[in-house]
């Protein structure tokens, strides 16, 4: 895959991330870029709902790891505190990011060399009028 599409509003970009979580498999890796407030935070909540998570889905800024249970389990990561890919290993993220569930990783450049090649690239940039730009690049379909 790749291709940009323009989310104008959160609704946009949480039915982008139903979209792409309706044609994730276990083992699927999303990683997810772009600077504070671009909304990878509600792209995930689209993943989960189309994994049939229904409780609330919050940034794991400062817990690290959210593990949810839906028809696939899905990990959610932020790793914006992460000094390196030791650190990430510490906390026992590439037992998750190999596993049967969706990965979900915010900041992924931190690991960069430790993500599956058919890993898919969510990089979100934010426009003068607050659109987003969503350039998608890889994935398990390739």
């Amino acid at each position: 895959m790749d291709r940009t599409i323009v989310c104008r509003t959160a609704e946009d970009m949480e039915t982008l991330g139903k979209q792409i979580g309706e044609s994730c498999i276990s083992g699927s890796v999303i990683s997810l870029r772009g600077s504070l407030g671009a909304g990878k935070t509600v792209f995930a909540r689209g993943v989960a709902r189309s994994l049939g998570i229904t409780e609330a889905i919050v940034s794991p800024t400062f817990t690290l790891v959210q593990e949810y249970e839906g028809r696939i389990p899905m990990y959610h990561m932020d790793l914006y505190r992460l000094a390196s890919d030791d650190d990430f290993q510490m906390i026992g993220g590439e037992d998750m990011l190999y596993s049967n569930g969706v990965c979900l990783v915010e900041w992924s450049e931190i690991i960069n060399d430790m993500l599956p090649k058919k890993t898919l690239f969510v990089d979100i940039k934010v426009n003068d009028d607050q659109s987003r730009d969503v350039h998608l690049v890889g994935g398990w379909e390739d």
